[in-house]
């Protein structure tokens, strides 16, 4: 399953908003993946979304698979947007 998300952060994925998205897909069994600028990372991991250097008003693609996969990227996306 995938999705589309606007980032609305003013800074981006900045250190804390990376830190509040690996606690909320950490929460899930899900593998859950960011894509952004022909690069994907682990949304588990604070060093790979940081990585990312996603800046505000730009598009990412969250990935996720397994059984909770669908509440995953529905909490993500409450985060990010």
């Amino acid at each position: 399953m995938k999705k589309e998300i606007h980032i609305q952060s003013t800074a981006g994925i900045h250190a804390q908003l990376a830190a509040k998205l690996v606690d909320i897909a950490s929460h899930f069994k899900a593998d859950v993946r960011l894509e952004y600028a022909d690069q994907t990372v682990d949304a588990k991991s604070v060093l790979g979304l940081m990585s990312l250097a996603v800046p505000s008003g730009e598009n990412v693609t969250v990935i996720a698979n397994g059984d909770d996969a669908e509440a995953a990227i529905f909490e993500i996306e409450k985060l990010l947007e």
